[in-house]
């Protein structure tokens, strides 16, 4: 399917201003070039246009709310300085597996003053010497280059701590430990009350079996003055 008729599909008849994400991956681009995306686009957050034959991103529109972009396993060599003009805020970046061969490629993205994470795997420029060194230095702006800082220290994964965040709501907080002790708690009383209860009716019982044992002895007894009399 070519890149326009799968934009088309993944609008399913809304208007291009209520679009916040729009994946068109492994859809085909025409003569290499981005097509079917418009400037209405202007509430589009994240964007993936993954293995679609790019080329040039010359037509690119102007995307001023992108923040993440999704541009691996194409065969981009330059033309970056576009995404600063249409994308001025982005702040992820994926060009890997595309020709980025050397540092004069990816220098046009100095002008993205709020990039913090770029992917860089699988292109020739990875090969260079210093390579992570001089990315970091050319963009300081970066903090991630290929998901690790400068210290080696991995990007964290934004999914990952939403899950987390979620699970510690539902299982360990505080509340839930409240929960489980006042659980506890309510099933020892519930113990405590069954043998209250079972003391009293066994008690009860006895009761009602020495009044009964105590009602067959005068019986006994008031016989046996009878046969006296007799």
């Amino acid at each position: 399917m070519d890149m326009k008729k799968r934009i088309t599909v993944e609008l399913r008849n809304r208007r291009p201003a209520e679009i916040v994400e729009l994946v068109v991956d492994n859809s085909r681009s025409a003569d290499g070039e981005v097509e079917g995306l418009t400037d209405a686009l202007t509430e589009l957050e994240f964007l993936s246009m993954v293995n679609v034959g790019l080329s040039s991103l010359a037509k690119l529109p102007s995307l001023p709310k992108l923040h993440k972009l999704e541009l691996s396993d194409n065969n981009l060599s330059g033309s970056l300085e576009t995404l600063s003009e249409k994308c001025p805020n982005l702040t992820y970046l994926n060009l890997s597996g595309n020709k980025i061969k050397e540092l004069s490629n990816v220098e046009a993205l100095q002008n993205l003053k709020s990039l913090q994470s770029l992917d860089l795997f699988n292109c020739e420029i990875t090969s260079l010497e210093d390579y992570r060194e001089s990315v970091f230095e050319l963009l300081p702006q970066v903090t991630y280059l290929d998901g690790f800082d400068q210290e080696d220290n991995e990007a964290p994964d934004s999914e990952a701590e939403d899950d987390d965040e979620d699970d510690e709501d539902e299982d360990g907080s505080e509340g839930g430990e409240v929960g489980l002790s006042f659980q506890v708690n309510r099933n020892d009383q519930d113990d405590d009350d069954d043998d209250e209860f079972g003391e009293e009716e066994e008690e009860g019982q006895a009761g009602v079996q020495g009044e009964k044992r105590k009602r067959e002895v005068d019986d006994e007894g008031e016989d046996d003055e009878d046969d006296e009399d007799d």
